[in-house]
């Protein structure tokens, strides 16, 4: 039997052993179904045992599985201690607070007020901002990269982070000046549902289904099969299938996936699709041939500071986070 396992790979076997679905745990882990189904058989090969049973009503623990189990929870809880006691060396050491994001916060002057209180109760820290693509939803919080980051919720694998809420604003539809829709003052989510979206990359997990609307698609699908199904009785039909007709979640149409501001405006100007834009982020791309439009039947956007829940006691990551409170009121 070959010892040489790595931690990734028993973080993967414990998160499957925990959801006893590959789907789940996989969303959970911010990787790919397959990806996950592939180091969990390369994992089995090393350790010369089945560690699931893989049968017709679902996943279950094997004997060698369920022995693994504890020892691989162990390791983990060890391993993230010790990385955090290294980020906590080495920041100390050189009294620097990476700050992550994906779009700059904005709104009225945020990040210069929390640098200044930051700085002022910890002079001697060195607050370093670090810009990330839309494909990490965490803006480097995941692989340790930032040590607090400006994030849009909601958060893949959110039990690792505690996070305060910067903002919580509507979500606006941006779409090209040309099309039909711009000329009305508001519209509702029902006209743009079988529009084509712009999407961020699938790496973004459950943030990409939420800036696609997954939830509304599926309440307002939902709802045209009730109301197909009450058209149907009232003119004495059925519905063979057994249920309310329609239901079936239809996905959202794709236009074209997008990774940063830049990209979104030139998607949007090229007419390859519309997407959905928090307020406060409506002036990136309303530039020139684009423009915003409150949207009825969507529920608001959150915008937050976040860390990882094993940093809270890090000094700086307290002092950060106590500095951005203060400034929107609530320190």
């Amino acid at each position: 039997m070959t010892t040489d396992v790595h931690v990734r790979e028993l973080r993967y076997f414990a998160a499957v052993a925990e959801e006893l679905h590959f789907t789940r745990a996989a969303e959970r882990l911010y990787v790919s179904q397959p990806a996950l189904s592939k180091q969990i058989r390369a994992l089995e090969r090393q350790l010369g045992a089945e560690l699931f049973r893989r049968e017709p009503r679902g996943l279950t623990l094997t004997e060698a599985g369920t022995a693994l189990l504890p020892h691989a929870r162990r390791v983990l809880a060890d391993w993230t201690e010790g990385a955090a006691a290294v980020r906590a060396a080495q920041a100390a050491r050189r009294g620097a607070l990476v700050v992550g994001m994906s779009t700059s916060p904005g709104r009225g002057g945020l990040l210069p007020a929390i640098r200044s209180r930051f700085t002022a109760a910890h002079p001697e820290a060195l607050p370093r901002l670090r810009q990330l693509s839309w494909h990490d939803p965490t803006a480097g919080l995941a692989d340790g990269t930032a040590d607090v980051a400006f994030v849009w919720l909601p958060l893949p694998d959110a039990d690792r982070y505690a996070w305060t809420t910067v903002a919580e604003e509507p979500r606006l539809v941006a779409l090209p000046d040309t099309h039909p829709l711009a000329a009305h003052a508001e519209v509702d989510f029902a006209d743009l549902a079988d529009e084509p979206f712009l999407a961020l990359p699938p790496e973004a997990g459950v943030l990409r289904d939420f800036w696609l609307a997954l939830d509304e698609r599926r309440a307002l699908d939902e709802q045209r099969g009730l109301d197909e199904q009450r058209g149907l009785d009232e003119r004495g039909g059925h519905d063979e299938r057994g249920g309310p007709a329609g239901g079936t979640g239809r996905p959202p149409r794709i236009g074209a996936e997008i990774a940063g501001t830049e990209e979104t405006y030139e998607a949007l100007v090229a007419g390859l699709g519309i997407c959905l834009v928090a307020t406060g982020n409506a002036p990136l791309i309303t530039l020139g041939g684009v423009t915003t439009r409150p949207v009825r039947g969507l529920s608001p956007s959150r915008y937050a500071l976040a860390w990882r829940r094993e940093d809270e006691d890090r000094p700086l990551v307290r002092g950060y986070v106590e500095a951005c409170r203060q400034v929107i009121g609530r320190g």
